[in-house]
Order: C-alpha cells, then sequence, then structure tokens
C-alpha cells in the first residue's frame, strides 16, 4: 500500500526546464492540519540497522577533499554515485574526459578512505549529463568509440584499486540522457555487460538506473525486462528513481515483475535517486529513510544542485561559506540520528501521513519521524517497552522528543526539545503526542532511564510560529517565585505552551505549584516536566522529583499540550516551599 497523500516532484541533477518539458512537474498540493497515530511495537523485533540509506550523489569537491570528514562519518556515510557531471570540458565526446575522470577518481578514493562503496557513472564520463552532445555510443551502426571508451574506463578503473559498481547508463528512457531509439541503448546493454563481465569479473554491475518506478505491465520497465532475460544479462543490482514514489510500492512491483520471470535477485535493490527538490528537507527525508529500510531497498539521495555546487556540500545536507566553512542544514541532523539507532530495529505501523523508523539497545531507545505530507497531532502509540534493556525503572521511563527544523533550507544548529519528562507507564507503554505546525519538519523520540535531567531550552527556527507574549506572576506571598507563560506552536484546535518559574528569592527552595485558570473549551491533554491536577477551572502543576529544588536566580520549565484555542495569555499564581 502506498501511503503518498500528495504530489512529488521528479528529482536528480537535471534542469528544471528539461523536467517541464518531459511532463515530469507536478505541483504541490497544500497540506491541511491532519490529527494521526503511529505505533511502534519495541517487542517485535526485525533486523539490524545497515544505514542502507545513506548514499549520495555527488557531494564531494571536485578534488575530494571537502566536506571535513566527521560530516560524512557521524552520519556513517554509506555510497556515492558519481562521475564527473557539469565538469568542463563536455567529457568523452567533447574532449574533456580527463577532468571528469580525475575528479571521479578523487571521489572514488575518499570514499573508499571513508568506508563506502563507489557507484560509477559511465554516461557522464561519456558527457551524457544533461548538455547536448553530438554522438551516443553505436550511432550509425559503429561502436569503435564506444569501445576505446571503455578500455579507457576499465583500465582507469583498474589502476585505482577500488572496487566500483558499474552503473552502465543513467536513466536511458529520458531524451536528456539517451537520444537515440531504444534497440540501440539495449545493444550498448548488451555490449557493456558482456564486455565487463571479461575485462572485470566480479565488478556488480547496476541497471537500469530508470527515471521512474517499477511497472507491472507495459512500459519500458517490462521491456527492459525482457530484454536482459532474453539476453543472459541481468545486472547484478536492479536499480530506479524514486522520484516521485514509495519505496515500498516500488519494490513490490519489482518483485513481482522479475519474480514473473523467472529472474533472481538475490542482493538488495538500488533507489539510487531518491528526493525530489520539494523532499530537500527534514520531514520527508526521514520518511524516505523509514520507507527504504521498511522496503529493503539501498537508497541514493538525489542531488539537485548544479555546476560547482553539485560537487561540494553532502548532496545539499550541508551550507558553505565563501571561506569554506561548512553547517549543516537540518535534513544532516536526521542522518545524525539514524547514524544512531543502533541495536536492533523493531516493528512500527506507518499513518497515511507519516512513518517511524525505530530501535532499541541497551539504554536507550529511538523512534525517527518523518512526513513532509502534513501538519497536526502526531500521537506515537509506544508498546512493549517491558522489552527493552536498562531503560524502565519502577514503571516509569524518560521521553525525550526533538524537533529537527527545516529552517526554510538554512543552517540548523541542532535539533530542539519540545518535550522532557518522565512518564508512568500504562501497561507496558505509553503514548506521545507530538505537535507537528510544520509540513517540512521531522521528529525523534528518545526513551532512556527515568533519571533526573535539566531540561533544554528549545530554540526556535526562522519557521517556527511567533511564541506569545510570556506573562511573569510574581509570588503574592512574597517568597520570590516566578511564572512566565508562552506558546510555542499552536494549529488548528490545538496549541503547545511552556511555563517558566524561577526562584528570585534567597534560600534554596524545596518544591514548587503554579496554578492558572483554564480557558473557555480547553481541555490540558498532557504536561511533562510537572504534575498536573485540576479542580473545577484550576489547573495546578507542581514540581517532580527532579526539578523542585531551586537554587536562587535558577528556574526550569514545564510544558503540555492543550485541546482548544489558545485564547488569551491566562493569569499564573505561583508560590514555592
Amino acid at each position: 500500500m502506498s501511503f503518498l497523500s500528495r504530489p512529488r516532484l521528479r528529482a536528480g541533477y537535471l534542469l528544471a526546464g528539461a523536467l517541464a518539458a518531459a511532463g515530469l512537474l507536478v505541483a504541490p498540493t497544500v497540506a491541511h492540519a491532519d490529527n494521526q497515530s503511529l505505533s511502534v511495537n519495541f517487542a517485535a523485533t526485525t533486523t539490524a540497522p545497515t544505514y542502507r540509506a545513506s548514499g549520495w550523489i555527488y557531494g564531494m569537491t571536485e578534488n575530494g577533499t571537502a566536506p571535513p570528514d566527521h560530516f560524512f562519518t557521524d552520519i556513517k556515510y554509506q555510497a556515492m554515485r558519481a562521475g564527473g557531471a557539469q565538469l568542463p570540458g563536455g567529457g568523452w565526446v567533447g574532449g574533456g574526459y580527463d577532468r571528469r575522470w580525475n575528479a571521479t577518481r578523487a571521489q572514488m578514493l575518499r570514499t573508499k578512505a571513508l568506508g563506502g562503496k563507489f557507484v560509477l557513472l559511465a554516461h557522464d564520463l561519456w558527457g551524457a549529463d544533461g548538455a547536448p552532445i553530438s554522438r551516443f555510443p553505436g550511432d550509425n551502426g559503429n561502436w569503435t568509440d564506444y569501445n576505446n571508451f571503455l578500455t579507457r574506463v576499465i583500465n582507469d578503473v583498474k589502476a585505482t584499486g577500488v572496487p566500483v559498481e558499474w552503473d552502465i547508463w543513467n536513466e536511458p528512457n529520458l531524451t536528456l540522457f539517451w537520444n537515440r531509439p531504444q534497440a540501440q541503448y539495449f545493444e550498448l546493454w548488451r555490449r557493456t555487460y558482456q564486455r565487463l563481465r571479461a575485462d572485470m569479473p566480479g565488478t556488480l554491475i547496476v541497471g537500469p538506473s530508470l527515471a521512474g518506478v517499477p511497472t507491472t505491465s507495459g512500459g519500458w520497465w517490462n521491456q527492459y525486462l525482457d530484454y536482459v532475460k532474453a539476453n543472459n544479462a541481468v545486472p547484478d543490482i536492479v536499480s530506479w528513481h524514486s522520484l516521485p514514489g514509495d519505496p515500498v510500492a516500488n519494490v513490490a512491483a519489482a518483485n513481482t515483475t522479475l519474480d514473473s520471470r523467472g529472474i533472481p535477485h538475490p542482493r538488495p535493490y538500488q533507489i539510487n535517486e531518491y528526493g525530489a527538490s520539494n523532499e530537500q528537507n527534514p520531514g520527508d527525508g526521514a520518511w524516505y529513510i523509514t520507507r527504504l529500510e521498511r522496503a529493503g531497498a539501498d537508497g541514493l539521495r538525489a542531488n539537485w544542485a548544479s555546476g560547482g555546487n553539485l560537487h561540494n556540500d553532502l548532496g545539499n545536507l550541508l551550507t558553505h561559506n565563501s571561506a569554506g566553512q561548512y553547517q549543516p542544514k537540518g535534513e544532516w541532523w536526521v542522518y545524525r540520528f539514524y547514524a544512531q539507532q543502533t541495536g536492533i530495529a523493531v516493528a512500527t505501523t506507518a499513518s497515511p501521513g507519516y512513518d517511524a523508523y525505530a530501535t532499541k539497545d541497551a539504554g536507550n531507545a529511538k523512534v525517527l519521524v518523518g512526513g513532509g505530507r502534513t501538519t497536526g497531532n502526531i500521537a506515537v502509540n509506544l508498546q512493549g517497552l517491558n522489552s527493552t534493556s536498562g531503560i524502565v525503572s519502577d514503571n516509569r521511563a524518560r521521553i525525550l522528543v526533538q524537533r529537527i527544523p527545516y529552517n526554510n533550507g538554512g543552517a540548523v544548529t541542532g535539533p530542539t526539545t519540545v518535550q522532557d519528562q518522565v512518564v508512568t507507564l500504562n501497561g507496558t507503554g505509553t503514548v506521545v503526542n507530538i505537535a507537528n505546525n510544520d509540513i517540512n519538519d521531522a521528529y525523534t523520540i528518545t526513551v532512556l532511564p527515568p533519571s533526573p535531567t535539566t531540561t533544554p531550552t528549545p530554540t526556535l527556527s526562522p519557521s517556527s510560529p511567533t511564541p506569545s507574549p510570556s506573562t511573569t506572576t510574581p509570588d503574592p506571598g512574597g517568597s520570590g517565585c516566578g511564572a512566565s507563560y508562552q506558546v510555542i506552536n499552536s494549529w488548528p484546535g490545538g496549541f503547545q505552551a511552556e511555563v517558566a518559574v524561577s526562584n528570585s528569592g534567597s534560600t534554596v527552595t524545596k518544591g514548587w505549584r503554579v496554578s492558572w485558570a483554564i480557558g473557555s473549551g480547553q481541555t490540558i491533554d498532557q504536561v511533562w516536566n510537572g504534575s498536573l491536577t485540576t479542580s473545577g477551572g484550576t489547573a495546578t502543576v507542581t514540581n517532580v522529583s527532579y526539578n523542585g529544588s531551586l537554587a536562587p536566580g535558577a528556574s526550569t520549565t514545564f510544558g503540555m499540550l492543550v485541546a482548544g484555542g489558545a485564547g488569551t495569555t491566562p493569569t499564573l499564581t505561583c508560590s514555592v516551599s
């Protein structure tokens, strides 16, 4: 079943005009608020994480020296797909092969040093990277030029000592990359396949790298499968581009079409372009990671940059200034959290607009939530927490929820904490409600032992809503207690508020309490870092075990999710003991 609910753009390092001409650009619909629920069952394990989604198209400088190593190693970099695209000289057909090969070689060596695998884009070395070219392999039935090209590339690859996965030709169903009859491409495939088997035995062959997704009947995909089956030229790794697409549905269609022809596919599929230009954000990135993991397909994230920027910035996950200083964007932090998900993966159940990838290890459990399709409350039902190790104590656990902001595609210093609370489990689980106010944001949930903690103050990015004015109410008894209230997130039918409690007295507090009148039509659904009681129309929050003691001048915060409109800012009454 596909969970796509808004149109997606076709992606890759292509010109927008060419895409429009091919009829592949579609306008996104406007997302609407939609409350949804997910579930995570920590008692049902699946497989160990392999970080199969952490691959990229290009993303290193031409000489292979930048960005710095830690931007790759921190996200468990798995693979790069490259071949010198868009570098001046036009590749083999333009007389500029050497520059493209030198860049490819540098990036191959760096990828190997970082522990990744390299997918070679031979068509870029030829010069078929989207610019008009004078000739294609096999024009007028003459294959001499292409045979000479293969000889050169094969010898150059062998000389590096770096094993490659050989992607025979990218997107051969688009005239942008293959402006010749399909039969001529099929002959290219057969000749290249046989040459690689003879000259580079053991080299993995990748294809067809279709500009589209597998279909179960008719069309280019099925014609290709019929040809490679009949000519004993089946690739080792079957590949396509999920732009737009759902990897889970794609894999199901691929299985149907290969199995019906008796074509074995022992290796994981390779979706070697995923993430269209309007999907280069934390919400969509987290969704694709989850769907690739669910599908069991390897992924390489598409790259929409051009010129020199194509060869930099780790496929648009980073930004850099004129001095060469790099900063991560929001989506880089998504891959960083993904890299920190260790141990064993567990079963999750998706909703129409969201999916989650979850793992458990000794002392922690982690959930990555992505969507990119809608906004509203996300109710994440965490089940089977009693099956974790070193987390639950006295039927309690600490729940840390962080938002990874898009920030309009700008630099992001890190995730922001939106909830940090110790909860008592209901049976073996709990429900975590996340107020998703921005379609482009992703969220993470980390479950930890219920030890005392200091809650970081959330940092609001430019894409966040403007907070409501805060109010500070001193303790009428003069004990030095102050409380300030502000709305930090809102959506149709609800909002998230934060209350800061401070000690302006001269002695250490033992505890505190804050009371206010509940607004008309409002219901307080959840409170963290405090204990809630209600009486009539009055809400009272008192400290929990780890944040009641405040030194003079110190402060703490508690947060809440409220159903109903934000209304006016309430008057708070604060006291300490």
